[in-house]
């Protein structure tokens, strides 16, 4: 059993599709597709059922995905180790985002700086919902990810926020609530609604808003970035509660109108596993990153209360 059996294998867990975690791997399907075969020999026992759609791990393939993980992470511990004593910083850093992070830090530009001091740090980038990404925490396959909370997130996490504002309807300027000053959630019964997809942090902090009002809502437009939901919206084919910070194109006819207590609050927040500690190039990274990025000991909790709201600086 080699590592790269290994990691072939954890690719292919990850993505459940072969062709997509042979471009991941940058190696050739075919390549790939007799690795596992030979893994797959090695332990006596079938890793995938595959089928034309889709791949989908075996009990034994979930046992010795747990392994392999942990196999792959102290290997790659042990490489930092070696790279500390020669005063190096090398190894692989995972990060995970959301749809956009541009109101509140430019990521890539500090990821070009940290590329710049730190060449032999091989970066690995995910955007993907909010449950998506505290997964990716929680089973060790992303280092640290920036994640719209999408309320009380799972134990085991630290959680140091970086940004919280209320959530606020967007409309266009033509639709029937574009002259109020002030809504409340109870206005927006029956109205067709533009939204993210249901895993994503924001998608999850308005449908519980809606049903702790008991207010019903339909939406007919699930979307997976930003910029369509607002195009959407503009064009007065729905609305959405977003941050108001939230609109990459001032120049679209978007309406921002505050709403009536007891008001959604969004948060955005850098999330780590609580158990293992950083590593030097996930450190490194969140040193060239602006003060409110930089989580503390004492900003650091698993649990929604009691978190420290810090805006971003810059």
């Amino acid at each position: 059993m080699e590592v790269k059996q290994l990691s072939h294998f954890v690719a292919v867990a990850d993505e459940r599709h072969f062709t997509r975690a042979a471009r991941r791997m940058h190696i050739v399907q075919s390549g790939l597709s007799t690795s596992i075969r030979a893994l797959e020999q090695q332990v006596g026992a079938a890793l995938f059922v595959r089928s034309t759609r889709r791949v989908e791990l075996t009990e034994a393939g979930r046992v010795l995905l747990v392994e392999a993980r942990r196999i792959l992470a102290a290997i790659e511990s042990a490489r930092g180790a070696v790279a500390q004593v020669q005063g190096l910083l090398r190894g692989k850093l995972s990060i995970g985002i959301p749809q956009s992070l541009s109101p509140y830090f430019d990521l890539p530009a500090t990821l070009g700086r940290f590329r710049a001091a730190h060449p032999g740090v091989e970066i690995r980038l995910r955007q993907a919902g909010a449950a998506v990404l505290l997964e990716g925490i929680a089973d060790s396959r992303l280092d640290l990810a920036f994640v719209p909370l999408p309320g009380r997130v799972p134990d085991g996490l630290n959680v140091t926020v970086l940004a919280r504002e209320p959530l606020t309807l967007a409309c266009a300027p033509s639709h029937r609530l574009a002259s109020r000053r002030r809504v409340a959630l109870t206005d927006l019964e029956g109205e067709t609604f533009v939204d993210f997809q249901e895993d994503w942090g924001t998608r999850i902090l308005v449908d519980r808003a809606f049903g702790a009002a008991r207010v019903s809502r339909r939406t007919a437009f699930d979307v997976n970035d930003v910029c369509t939901l607002f195009e959407l919206v503009a064009h007065g084919l729905g609305i959405a509660l977003v941050p108001r910070t939230l609109n990459p194109d001032p120049s679209w006819s978007v309406l921002h109108i505050d709403l009536r207590a007891p008001v959604p609050m969004w948060e955005l927040a850098l999330v780590t596993a609580r158990d293992e500690p950083l590593s030097r190039a996930a450190q490194a990274l969140l040193d060239l990153m602006p003060l409110a990025a930089k989580p503390s000991p004492s900003v650091r909790t698993s649990q929604a209360r009691g978190r420290r709201t810090t805006l971003r600086s810059g």
